[in-house]
């Protein structure tokens, strides 16, 4: 087991171009959020827009989408039954993320299908909440696993894997890992990455995260930064990237329950861009020290 440092967000966070446009910064499409649990896709979508993606779309219900223009107005927003509208998003989306409160329901299932029948072989596929326990259930495939990252956590990963939460154990975990063939990051008080026999943990996390959302939060910022850092510019593979989104995330929360009982979500995503700036000035001085 590997235990993930600070340096990984060094080694990833890098100064933007200066020759740069809203495309550079990754395309990004957000599928979820039901009437009933419209919040999360809200939240993933604020993630992903204050973890710096350039162009962010969320598909969602009808009944969301003047909520989500009001908390987060630089994000576009489709209506997820408008298979016309959301089949165009997929074709042009460099990232997906599926699931942060799309429900359990027969449309639902629909929407995934038609989302993993639509990825193609360059694009990144986040699946995560309720789209894990739907492919759990069965009846769905992937098409390029090794371009997925699922963010169960214990319950959704013993849907997902077929493991009872007491048959966890990293030998099993990994075994399950290379049958789905996909990414996994396993959510806990140490946050597992789970990939080709080994296993990254993050040694943050307070239970000042112990709050709805911090899961939807955290595939919006995974999906951001992948939008961003595989990118030519930036040149880094994607297990990084998605390592330095897992462990930003709970190193934001750190920095707010130093001050603060609850590190809710939103104030997580709000601290994101001053974060990002500290570690790409450092990057930037890194390499200059190296060419020194």
């Amino acid at each position: 087991m590997e235990i993930i440092s600070e340096n990984i967000l060094t080694k990833v966070i890098q100064p933007r171009p200066e020759n740069s446009h809203k495309g550079t910064f990754g395309r990004v499409l957000l599928v979820g959020g039901s009437a009933e649990f419209g919040g999360a896709i809200i939240l993933a979508t604020k993630a992903c827009v204050f973890a710096g993606a350039g162009l962010v779309t969320c598909a969602t219900d009808q009944t969301v989408r003047s909520s989500l223009r009001c908390a987060v107005p630089e994000a576009m927003t489709i209506d997820f039954t408008d298979f016309d509208s959301l089949t165009q998003q997929l074709k042009t989306a460099e990232v997906v993320v599926v699931g942060p409160g799309l429900s359990e329901s027969l449309k639902a299932a629909d929407i995934l299908h038609l989302v993993l029948s639509m990825q193609n072989e360059n694009q990144y596929l986040v699946i995560d909440g309720s789209a894990i326990s739907l492919f759990g259930g069965g009846g769905f495939e992937l098409s390029y696993p090794k371009k997925v990252i699922f963010t169960p956590h214990a319950m959704e990963w013993q849907r997902l894997s077929g493991l009872k939460i007491k048959e966890q154990t990293a030998t099993n975990n990994l075994a399950a890992q290379q049958k789905l063939g996909a990414l996994i990051v396993l959510k806990s008080h140490h946050t597992q990455i789970l990939w080709q026999e080994k296993i990254l943990e993050n040694p943050l996390g307070t239970p000042a995260q112990a709050t709805g959302g911090m899961g939807d939060t955290l595939a919006g910022i995974i999906a951001s930064f992948l939008g961003q850092f595989t990118k030519d510019w930036a040149g880094q593979n994607f297990i990084d990237t998605v390592t330095a989104a897992v462990f930003i995330h709970s190193y934001a929360a750190e920095r707010i329950a130093a001050n603060n009982y609850v590190a809710l979500p939103t104030h997580i995503s709000e601290l994101l861009p001053q974060l990002m700036h500290q570690f790409s000035q450092e990057n930037k001085q890194a390499k200059k020290t190296e060419s020194n």
